[in-house]
């Protein structure tokens, strides 16, 4: 079977790369340079000449601050071009997993774990853009597994670990947000328990919305204190503050931790807390630097 992963090139994108390098199946890597995703007959080919019978779409407009100002092309990438995927997945009788966001919730003020049934209340251009490619899919008729996540760091690109682990090297004190709360996710996890669900054919009769992130809850404060610790950046100052001491114009989730009960339960899965995943993480970079 043939699988194409769109994205590749970014975190999630690369990670999949790592965990599919022995899969069984024949996967198809895309970024930008191999397939433009916003060209609709470019989809639509890749898909129906390659014969795709599942897409993992990792590509998003994923600039939550610079969105705002840039709807027209947060759309089209979290949206439209979704919709493409969806409309030639249909057309192949095959499967899309697409990967979506908690910044689908935000302006209802939730303090239980977000569960995939409630309605999404997006604060910010990201958000709604991510939900209206959510809605995309459900209208297209197509089979679809689609997967919110939250918090995505990994080896690979920027991303909160690797901007906190240089600042805590280099900054003598830093103050971090401590009253927006959610859960990392380490960009491996998730994509190993994609590669399960399509390596397993666990998508077939499972079509649905499910949430994934590590165990745990922190603030981005938090976070920053323990990537702080496992890197032996000791010697900055760490303290919290509240959000409206760094203005924005996105009004992000106070509180935005994903409920993981269902996808456990359908695909049987243990997820690994926050900070052992964490540990893994900067003990990869570390070691790569080592090697440099």
């Amino acid at each position: 079977m043939k699988v194409l992963v769109t994205g590749a090139n970014g975190q999630l994108g690369n990670e999949m790369r790592r965990v599919a390098a022995e899969s069984r199946d024949e996967y198809i890597f895309t970024d930008v340079a191999e397939l433009d995703v916003t060209d609709r007959e470019a989809v639509r080919e890749m898909i129906l000449r390659n014969d795709v019978k599942v897409v993992v779409n990792c590509v998003a407009y994923t600039n939550v601050d610079k969105a705002e100002d840039d709807y027209d092309m947060a759309e089209l990438l979290n949206a439209t071009a979704v919709g493409y995927m969806a409309e030639a997945v249909k057309e192949n009788d095959g499967t899309l997993i697409h990967v979506s966001t908690d910044y689908v919730f935000g302006a209802d003020p939730y303090n239980t774990p977000c569960t995939e049934e409630l309605k999404g209340t997006p604060t910010g251009v990201y958000g709604v853009t991510k939900l209206h490619g959510e809605q995309t899919i459900a209208a297209s008729g197509c089979r679809h597994i689609i997967i919110r996540t939250a918090w995505l760091y990994s080896e690979y690109g920027k991303n909160f670990v690797k901007t906190m682990l240089n600042l805590t090297a280099t900054k003598p004190e830093l103050k971090v947000v401590f009253d927006q709360t959610g859960t990392p996710t380490y960009a491996y996890d998730l994509a190993k328990v994609i590669f399960d669900i399509v390596e397993q054919r666990h998508y077939e009769g499972n079509e649905g919305v499910y949430h994934y992130s590590n165990e745990g809850v922190c603030s981005w404060f938090d976070f920053t204190r323990m990537i702080a610790e496992y890197a032996g950046h000791t010697d900055c100052d760490i303290q919290p503050c509240h959000s409206n001491e760094f203005p924005s114009k996105v009004v992000r989730p106070s509180y935005s931790v994903l409920d993981k009960t269902k996808i456990k339960r359908t695909f049987g899965i243990r997820i690994p807390y926050w900070t052992d995943s964490l540990k893994k993480c900067i003990a990869n970079l570390k070691s790569t630097q080592c090697h440099e």
